[in-house]
C-alpha cells in the first residue's frame, strides 16, 4: 500500500505537469496558429530566434515583422541581393544575421542590425552608417538617424517571438512530461496490480483463518452438545426407571380395583329401565318449570301495573293542590291588576297639567343659562388675559435664569482659561529654560498682548514648525527599503509577464469556445427553424413561419424573433398575433425543440386553455405523433374534455369525506375495451 501510494502520488504529479504543459502548449499553439482564410502569413512566423534575442529583434524591426513575404500583399518584404559594399558595424556589434534564421528577404535588414552591450550603445550611435541599427538584448534601439528606444519597451513582435520560442520549449517539455507520465502510469498500474494481489492473498488468508476458527467453534459446540446430551440421557434413564417402578405398583392397584368393580357391576339393576324412568321425570320437571316461569312473569307484570297505578294516584293529589293554589293566585292577581288600573287612571288624571308647568320651568332655565353663559364668557376672557400675563412672566423668568446660567458658565470658563494659560506659560518657560538656558519670567506688571502681536507670533511659530517638518527625519533604512522596493518591482514584473501569458491563453480559449459555440448554435438554430416551419404549417393547417436572429450578426449576442403568417393573414411578429395564435405558435416552437433533443418526460400545464375545439384536435394529434416518433411521455394538466378523451390514462383527485383526498386513475383503453366487449358479444 505504501508503494502504491507513492506511485499514485508520482503519477498524479507527472499527470499534472503533463496537463499544465499540454494546456499551455495548446493555448500558445492556438494563439500562434494561422487564422483561417488568412492569405498572407506574417514574416514573423518564418523566423527562428535564439532565446534571449526576441526582445532585441522585435524592438529593431517592430511592426515590419508583421508584413508578409508574398509580393502580392499590401505590405511585404522583397527579396533583394546583398549590399555590395556594406559598412562594418561600429563598437564591436555582432550582426543579427549570424544568429537569426530568417527568409532571404530579411538578409539585408539583419546584416545591418548589430547586437551590442547596452552600456556602449550611446557612444556607438554616432558612428552608424546610413541604414544601420544597434540593439541590446534588453530592447534598447539606437538608429543611424538618431532615433532611440529605451530598454524595456514591449512590442507585439517581441511577445510573439517569445511565445514561439516558449512553444518550442513547451513541446519538448511536453514530450518529456508525457514520457515521464507514461513511466509513472506504468509504475502505478504495476503498484495497483501488486496491491490487488496482496489484497487477494490477504483476503484468502483471512478467509482461511475465519474458516478454521469456525471449524474450531463448531467442534467445541458439538462436544458441548454431546456432553449435554449424555447428561440428559442419563437423567432420562433414571426417570424412566423410577416411572417403571411406580407404574408397576399402580398396575397392581388397578387390577385389584378392576376386580372389585366387576363384582359390584354384577349386583346392579337394569340400566335401560333406569334411564327411561329418569327421562320421564326430566320431561315432567321441564313442563312444571315452564309453567312456573309463566306464572312468575304474569305476577311480575301485574305487580308493575299495580305500582304504576299507585304512583299515578300519589302524583294526582299534589297536582290537584297545585291547581287549586294557581286558581287562588290568579284571583289575587286579578284583584291586584284592577287596583293598579284604578291607580294608573288617577295618576294620568293628575299629570295632565304637568306639561305646562314643565314648559314654564324650561323657559326659566333657558334664561338662567343665558345669564350663566355671559358670566362664563367674561370669566374666560379674564382667565385668558391672566394666563397670557403668567406666560409672559414665565418667559421673562426663564430668560433671566438662562442669562444667569450663561454668565456663570462664562465665569467658570474664564477661570479655566486662566488656569490653562498659567499652566501653558509654565510649560513654555520650562521649554525655554531647557533649550536656551534663560529664565523666561513674566513682566510685572505683565505686558498686555494685543491681537496683532498674537497673530504675528502665531505666524512665526507656524513657519518654524513647517521648516522643521520639511527637513524631515533621517531614514536609516533607506538602502534596505530601496532593495525591498526593487525586489517588489521584479516580482511585479514577473507576475505581469505571467498575467500577460494567462490573458493570452484565456483569449485563445475564449476565441475557440466562441467559434465552436457559433458553429453549434448555427446548426441547432437551422434545425429548430426547419422543424418549427413544418410544425407551424401543420398546427394552423397552412400558413408559414420562421425564426430570425436580430440585433447583431453575432449569434451569441443576437436576439430571437418569431415571424408567423397564419392562413389568410399578413406576416407579423409573435406579439401581434391573438392569444390562441400565440399559444399554437409557442407549442410549435416547443415541439420543434423537442424534435431536435427529445426528452423522456414532458409536462404541459393548461396549454389547451386558449384553443378552440378544432385546434385542440390538432394539438392532440401532434402529441400522438410525438409519442410515436420520439417516445416521449406527456403529462398534460387540463380541464378540456376533448384533450382528456384523447389521453391514455386519466388521474383526478376526489374528496369522498371531508378533509380526506383520494387520487383516482382510469385507463381509457381498458375502460373502452370493457364497454365494447358486451356490445360485441351481443352482436
Amino acid at each position: 500500500e505504501a508503494a502504491l501510494t507513492a506511485a499514485r502520488a508520482a503519477d498524479a504529479t507527472a499527470q499534472s505537469a503533463r496537463a499544465r504543459a499540454q494546456a499551455e502548449t495548446q493555448a500558445l499553439a492556438e494563439i500562434l496558429a494561422v487564422k483561417d482564410g488568412e492569405r498572407w502569413p506574417p514574416m514573423l512566423d518564418q523566423i527562428v530566434v535564439p532565446d534571449g534575442l526576441e526582445t532585441a529583434l522585435g524592438a529593431a524591426l517592430g511592426d515590419a515583422l508583421s508584413s508578409a513575404a508574398d509580393p502580392t500583399a499590401a505590405r511585404h518584404w522583397r527579396d533583394l541581393p546583398a549590399l555590395p559594399a556594406a559598412a562594418a558595424l561600429p563598437g564591436g556589434a555582432i550582426a543579427l544575421s549570424a544568429s537569426v534564421q530568417a527568409p532571404p528577404a530579411l538578409a539585408r535588414a539583419l546584416s545591418q542590425i548589430g547586437l551590442i552591450d547596452a552600456a556602449a550603445g550611446d557612444a556607438a550611435q554616432a558612428a552608424l552608417a546610413p541604414g544601420q541599427i544597434l540593439v541590446s538584448r534588453e530592447g534598447a534601439v539606437w538608429r543611424w538617424d538618431g532615433y532611440t528606444i529605451l530598454a524595456g519597451t514591449k512590442t507585439e513582435a517581441a511577445v510573439r517571438l517569445a511565445q514561439r520560442n516558449r512553444l518550442i520549449a513547451l513541446r519538448a517539455a511536453l514530450a518529456r512530461a508525457e514520457a515521464e507520465a507514461a513511466v509513472t502510469a506504468t509504475a502505478r498500474q504495476n503498484g495497483e496490480a501488486a496491491a490487488r494481489e496482496a489484497n487477494a492473498a490477504d483476503h484468502a488468508a483471512r478467509a482461511a483463518r475465519r474458516e478454521a476458527e469456525q471449524n474450531v467453534e463448531r467442534l467445541r459446540a458439538e462436544a458441548a452438545r454431546l456432553v449435554a446430551r449424555a447428561a440428559s440421557e442419563a437423567a432420562r434413564l433414571s426417570a424412566v426407571e423410577e416411572t417403571h417402578t411406580r407404574q408397576s405398583a399402580e398396575k397392581q392397584e388397578a387390577d385389584a380395583a378392576l376386580a372389585q368393580a366387576r363384582a359390584a357391576a354384577a349386583t346392579l339393576p337394569d340400566l335401560a329401565a333406569l334411564r327411561a324412568a329418569v327421562n320421564g321425570l326430566r320431561e315432567s320437571l321441564t313442563a312444571r318449570r315452564n309453567a312456573a316461569r309463566e306464572a312468575q312473569a304474569n305476577q311480575a307484570l301485574l305487580a308493575r301495573e299495580q305500582a304504576a297505578r299507585a304512583t299515578r294516584r300519589a302524583a294526582i293529589g299534589p297536582e290537584i293542590g297545585a291547581w287549586q293554589e294557581r286558581a287562588t293566585a290568579a284571583r289575587d292577581r286579578a284583584g291586584e291588576l284592577t287596583a293598579r288600573r284604578a291607580e294608573a287612571e288617577a295618576t294620568a288624571e293628575a299629570i295632565r297639567a304637568e306639561p305646562d308647568a314643565i314648559a314654564a320651568r324650561r323657559a326659566e332655565a333657558i334664561d338662567a343659562l343665558d345669564g350663566a353663559e355671559g358670566v362664563y364668557r367674561r370669566a374666560a376672557t379674564a382667565l385668558q388675559e391672566a394666563g397670557e400675563q403668567a406666560r409672559a412672566s414665565d418667559r421673562a423668568a426663564r430668560a433671566a435664569e438662562a442669562r444667569l446660567a450663561t454668565l456663570r458658565e462664562e465665569a467658570v470658563r474664564a477661570e479655566g482659561l486662566a488656569a490653562q494659560a498659567a499652566h501653558g506659560w509654565g510649560t513654555i518657560a520650562e521649554r525655554i529654560l531647557e533649550r536656551l538656558g534663560a529664565d523666561a519670567a513674566l513682566p510685572d506688571p505683565p505686558v498686555p498682548c494685543n491681537a496683532e502681536a498674537e497673530d504675528k507670533a502665531r505666524r512665526k511659530l507656524d513657519r518654524l514648525i513647517k521648516e522643521r517638518e520639511e527637513m524631515g527625519p533621517v531614514n536609516l533604512r533607506a538602502e534596505i527599503e530601496a532593495g525591498e522596493v526593487e525586489t517588489q518591482i521584479a516580482t511585479i514584473t514577473t507576475e505581469r509577464a505571467e498575467i500577460t501569458t494567462a490573458i493570452a491563453k484565456l483569449r485563445g480559449s475564449i476565441g475557440h469556445l466562441n467559434r465552436e459555440g457559433r458553429e453549434r448554435l448555427a446548426s441547432v438554430f437551422a434545425e429548430v427553424d426547419r422543424h418549427f416551419q413544418s410544425l407551424f404549417s401543420r398546427m394552423f393547417g397552412g400558413g408559414r413561419a420562421h425564426l430570425a436572429l436580430v440585433g447583431s450578426d453575432d449569434p451569441l449576442v443576437a436576439g430571437l424573433e418569431i415571424y408567423a403568417q397564419p392562413p389568410g393573414k399578413k406576416l407579423a411578429t409573435l406579439s401581434l398575433l391573438s392569444g390562441g395564435e400565440q399559444a399554437l405558435t409557442a407549442l410549435s416552437l416547443i415541439f420543434a425543440v423537442f424534435r431536435c433533443n427529445p426528452a423522456p418526460v414532458c409536462v404541459l400545464d393548461e396549454v389547451d386553455a386558449p384553443l378552440d375545439d378544432a385546434n385542440v384536435e390538432r394539438f392532440c394529434a401532434l402529441l400522438e405523433d410525438m409519442v410515436r416518433e420520439a417516445g416521449t411521455r406527456f403529462l398534460v394538466v387540463t380541464h378540456h374534455p376533448l384533450t382528456m378523451a384523447r389521453m391514455d390514462r386519466l388521474y383526478g383527485v376526489t374528496m369522498q369525506e371531508r378533509g380526506v383526498s383520494r387520487v383516482l386513475s382510469v385507463d381509457l383503453g381498458t375502460a373502452a375495451g370493457m364497454v365494447d366487449a358486451p356490445r360485441m358479444a351481443a352482436e
